[in-house]
């Protein structure tokens, strides 16, 4: 999948898998997702793993030789819009991937866009959702857990962007 550059963002369009990783919740736990990891690269602000079924975050490919997050601009908590079947939704980079793997949002993320959360059966197989991930320090929602933050943060971005 190719990754694009923009001002102040870069682009790519994927499939959608579900990743259930952080928290431990009724939702996301090892009997719902036999690949559950308590985990998150990313963590909130009382340094403990992120909540994938109430916070909207995609998952990251890891540094490889085509990809490096963090020499795109992206750090933990940068805000990515979601785009799939004209609904918008706004999520933060909060876990690291495969480096050869792209398409992967955690459950809120997919409740968000009206996509069955699922990790056994649901998310999107077909390359039809678009990630738009802003860079640089202004495209960081503060603290990491404040979806509102994430939601202000990537509409004033997408202004932004727009307007060039």
């Amino acid at each position: 999948v190719p990754i694009c550059g923009l001002t102040n963002a870069v682009f790519w369009k994927a499939d959608m898998d579900i990743d259930c990783d952080g928290k431990q919740t009724t939702q996301c736990n090892l009997t719902a997702d036999p690949d559950y990891q308590n985990q998150t690269a990313a963590v909130d602000s009382m340094g403990n793993p992120l909540d994938s079924a109430n916070l909207p975050y995609v998952v990251v490919p890891g540094k490889s030789a085509r990809f490096d997050s963090a020499d795109a601009g992206l750090a933990h908590g940068s805000v990515i819009l979601v785009l799939y079947k004209n609904q918008i939704g706004y999520a933060v980079f909060g876990d690291v991937g495969p480096s050869a793997d792209i398409g992967e949002a955690s459950y809120a993320t997919a409740l968000e866009l009206r996509v069955d959360p699922n990790p056994k059966t649901g998310g999107v197989d077909a390359p039809d959702v678009l990630y738009v991930a802003f860079t640089g320090a202004s495209a960081v929602a503060k603290p990491i857990e404040n979806h509102a933050q994430a939601v202000s943060v990537g509409q004033a971005q997408l202004a932004a962007l727009l307007a060039h």
